[in-house]
């Protein structure tokens, strides 16, 4: 069952960054609210909550609100890498039994203006729904050069080591 918390996110990273957070601690601190968050309205239930930052040398990337935001992400990521650091924490009754943390290291190729306007034309507004303006698994996956990290952590949910957690609660199959 999805259930969505209402936590707000901007609120949250201005207050971190300004007290020197980084981005791992930003991701697991919203991980974190929205698993509670949604821990207070099914208390018996282990709550999944998961984020992810999109960190560039410091610069910390959000969904782009329109397609014009999404350019300017992609012309400021190109020939540059970046990381993606996912986080995922399990709470059950208020309490957090679990978290987890993973990085990947994405380098996107130095793509031309053309390109960048072929790419936006082609994907469209799908691009705003992703901290990066792409879908790795999908025409995405032609902006990098190179990929270091697992696919899933880019994806944007730690699924192996969180399907470990769960088959030892067992709360799926073993």
């Amino acid at each position: 069952m999805q259930d969505v918390a209402g936590v707000d996110e901007d609120t949250v990273k201005q207050s971190l960054r300004a007290e020197g957070a980084d981005a791992a601690h930003v991701a697991v601190t919203l991980a974190d609210l929205k698993a509670q968050q949604v821990s207070r309205r099914h208390p018996d239930a282990f709550v999944i909550g998961a984020d992810q930052m999109l960190d560039c040398n410091g610069v910390w990337f959000d969904k782009p609100p329109d397609i014009d935001h999404a350019r300017a992400h992609l012309m400021s990521l190109r020939g540059r890498s970046h990381d993606l650091i996912t986080a995922a924490v399990v709470v059950r009754a208020g309490a957090r039994v679990w978290q987890h943390v993973e990085c990947a290291t994405l380098t996107m190729r130095p793509l031309s203006d053309a390109f960048i306007e072929s790419y936006l034309q082609t994907a469209g507004s799908d691009v705003c729904s992703t901290v990066g303006a792409y879908r790795l698994e999908g025409l995405g996956a032609q902006l990098f050069t190179r990929v270091e990290g697992d696919f899933f952590t880019i994806l944007g949910l730690p699924l192996l080591p969180l399907l470990d957690f769960l088959r030892g609660h067992g709360i799926v199959a073993a």
